[in-house]
């Protein structure tokens, strides 16, 4: 079956895909496309004494293009601000972590070829992703 994903309809396929690897893995959704006036980031969620800030970034599959890298200082700098704002407003006590996750997808059928979840992908003291 061929699909005609638009973008934005891939991203969101790949975030749906995101939450539930998280959910299996025993995490609890807290967010999904949170905004600020700061920004956005794509899921929030807690995994134990921890508040997970997930950047969701979706592929199809390419040997030589991986999602990771596309979460520059300059993007991680937007998603520590937006989840900074997330922890005043929350007023939440949780142990922050950054994490980046990788969907491969086949886009013409829609299905999942590969999820990688990168925990503690940068954190708030470095300037730079740890990949």
């Amino acid at each position: 079956m061929n699909k005609n994903f638009t973008n934005a309809e891939f991203g969101a396929l790949g975030e749906k895909l995101a939450a539930k690897h998280l959910k299996q893995h025993g995490c609890k959704i807290l967010e999904k496309n949170y905004k600020n006036t700061l920004g956005e980031i794509d899921i929030i969620a807690r995994d134990g004494g921890e508040v997970v800030f997930v950047e969701v970034k979706t592929r199809s599959p390419d040997p030589f293009l991986s999602g990771k890298y596309s979460v520059d200082a300059r993007k991680q700098q937007h998603i520590l601000r937006t989840a900074s704002r997330y922890l005043d407003e929350t007023k939440s006590k949780l142990q922050p972590r950054f994490d980046v996750i990788e969907v491969e997808i086949d886009r013409p059928s829609g299905k999942l070829v590969s999820i990688n979840h990168l925990k503690a992908a940068f954190m708030q003291t470095e300037t730079y992703a740890r990949f």
